[in-house]
């Protein structure tokens, strides 16, 4: 049965990334919200993603808040000539760890500072105007203002790079007018597939999409013919979801998150995963059969 193997790299803020990176939401406390519980094994696990190789890891000053970047600064500072960070701004914590939108223009402009701060850093390499919408969803409405502010910070010298998460492509469309788009992060997985066409899209124009929870996020992936196809080929569901979304297009760049060495290891493996032809159109008929219940 032919076999399909992904490529390794795609560019990212003019520079090749491993196609596998880190998402570090998921080392901030129970609901991204406070401390980790185990402070050490959260630096453990920054420490052997970038020696496993990844060179591009997700983060945000919301994620704690301010927890996650103190943790890669801690762990990683001075950074790799050849890591790129990327954040976010658009949103800030409540007392009660809820999630508010902070969209108006004194609250990025104070985003890209508390996230300079965290991390340590001059300049960010990539900062994703975080459009709040319907939280995981996207929803129309211009994005324009705020763009606009990013693309100020980035004639400052404060901002290398600028991309968009949880959008449209009418409104990727509209920041492009004012600005360099490099990345797209929206929701999508094996089974949520709204966002094919976007996927598309982007590739022709070769910017890179970044899906959020690409296991599902907080209710994991779950399938009996993704079950049944890991068996088959010997990994883990999870394992087989994510070398899905590294075959579904070469612009796809993964940060799946974890707080765990073991599943660190696991998702790493997920890259060198090469998919049977067969295998691929099992999979890709799993968003079909999920409509129908």
């Amino acid at each position: 049965m032919p076999t399909s193997t992904p490529v390794d790299t795609f560019s990212l803020a003019g520079r090749p990334v491993r196609r596998m990176g880190y998402g570090a939401m998921q080392l901030a406390g129970p609901g991204v919200f406070g401390p980790p519980k185990d402070r050490d094994a959260a630096l453990a696990v920054l420490r052997e993603a970038v020696a496993s190789g990844v060179n591009h890891i997700d983060t945000s000053d919301f994620y704690g808040p301010h927890i996650t970047n103190q943790l890669i600064r801690e762990a990683l500072h001075p950074y790799a000539d050849d890591l790129v960070i990327v954040t976010k701004v658009g949103a800030v914590r409540g007392d009660d760890g809820s999630w508010l939108p902070a969209e108006e223009p004194k609250d990025i402009e104070r985003g890209v500072h508390d996230n300079l701060r965290n991390l340590g850093l001059d300049v960010i390499d990539v900062v994703n105007m975080r459009v709040m919408g319907a939280i995981h969803a996207s929803s129309e409405g211009s994005i324009a203002r705020q763009v606009e502010v990013l693309a100020e910070l980035q004639r400052r010298g404060l901002v290398r790079h600028i991309g968009l998460s949880n959008v449209t492509s009418t409104q990727v469309a509209e920041a492009q007018g004012i600005a360099e788009i490099v990345c797209v992060q929206n929701q999508y997985n094996l089974v949520q597939r709204e966002d094919e066409a976007l996927v598309d899209e982007l590739a022709a124009k070769r910017i890179a999409y970044v899906p959020f929870f690409p296991l599902g996020g907080f209710t994991p992936i779950q399938s009996s013919v993704l079950s049944t196809v890991a068996q088959t080929i010997g990994a883990t569901p999870m394992q087989v979801a994510l070398a899905w979304l590294l075959h579904r297009s070469p612009n796809i760049l993964l940060i799946p998150g974890t707080s765990s060495l073991g599943h660190l290891r696991e998702n790493m493996q997920a890259a060198q995963l090469s998919l049977p032809e067969g295998v691929l159109s099992e999979l890709d008929a799993i968003r079909q059969v999920r409509g129908e219940h």
